[in-house]
């Protein structure tokens, strides 16, 4: 059986550099490779989910402006539908450039988010939830992904909540959420230790909630049991992406498996993706080989 997801969020095009290091002020680097792709948090993991197997969209805002036939072109070729929270508007839609560094694999981005293009709750389609099994929120989308949380809540739909980094509004959000998957950048008001960041979202009644640490183990909470889940351990080629291809691969095996088993697999997937260059080429590869 095919599941469905629903993905809430930003959409950027992304342009990749891989380079020796990231420049200077006033110097020029060449770089060894470059890809361009959509991105964003919740467009990246809308990519995984669908291509693991399932199909998925993302609601966000994208518009007419000719550079957004580059995102369409990348999402229609992974299989990924598209709802346009503003479809008529043509100003260029945000571009994240991100320089990788070739013998680490971390990436140092420059992005504008969707704070200069937040769209209109009433522009949510009615229908958007029919026949949706688990929704994600990534926080850039604040007011519309609190709708979208709220109807989901309504129709027992799970709500999964991408914690990247604190947002203004995740306090509305997060009480309607089944998952918290955040960052070690991930820092609520007044909170200055991951114990207290556990307790806040425990307290705002979220009752499976994870922290990931890069290449450090995981720390979860599911209804107040505590535990670590390690990660696999590989020479990273670029950790971009790393965090967005994690939650869409969990959202693809917690439709069919307990919290630990799909914290522990999506793992597995973000930690093959960090082997390659981009968003993208693990895909491509893995393909090839099967």
């Amino acid at each position: 059986m095919t599941n469905h997801a629903l993905f809430v969020g930003l959409i950027t095009l992304d342009l990749i550099y891989l380079a020796e290091s990231a420049p200077q002020n006033n110097q020029k680097l060449v770089a060894s490779d470059y890809t361009v792709a959509a991105g964003g948090p919740a467009t990246n993991a809308s990519v995984t989910f669908s291509y693991l197997g399932n199909q998925a969209t993302v609601l966000g805002v994208l518009g007419s402006h000719p550079m957004t036939q580059l995102i369409r072109g990348d999402l229609t070729k992974y299989n990924v539908a598209i709802a346009d929270l503003a479809p008529h508007i043509n100003t260029a839609p945000p571009v994240s450039s991100i320089i990788v560094t070739q013998a680490t694999g971390e990436r140092a981005v420059i992005s504008i988010n969707a704070v200069k293009t937040p769209a209109d709750v009433a522009s949510i389609p009615a229908d958007i939830l029919n026949n949706i099994d688990i929704v994600l929120i990534d926080g850039h989308q604040m007011q519309v992904g609190y709708a979208i949380a709220k109807m989901a809540k309504a129709h027992h739909i799970p709500v999964v909540i991408d914690g990247g980094s604190w947002k203004t509004g995740f306090e509305q959000v997060l009480p309607l959420g089944d998952y918290a998957i955040c960052s070690a950048n991930f820092h609520p008001p007044n909170c200055h230790s991951e114990t207290e960041v556990f307790a806040y979202l425990q307290a705002l009644g979220v009752p499976h909630i994870a922290v990931t640490h890069g290449e450090q183990p995981i720390t979860y909470s599911s209804r107040g049991q505590f535990g670590t889940i390690a990660v696999p351990s590989i020479q990273p080629v670029d950790t971009l992406g790393a965090g967005d291809i994690f939650h869409g691969a969990f959202c693809h095996y917690i439709l069919q498996a307990d919290f630990t088993h799909a914290l522990d697999q999506a793992a597995k997937i973000a930690a093959e993706a960090c082997k390659h260059f981009g968003t993208r080429r693990w895909m491509d590869l893995r393909s090839e080989q099967e």
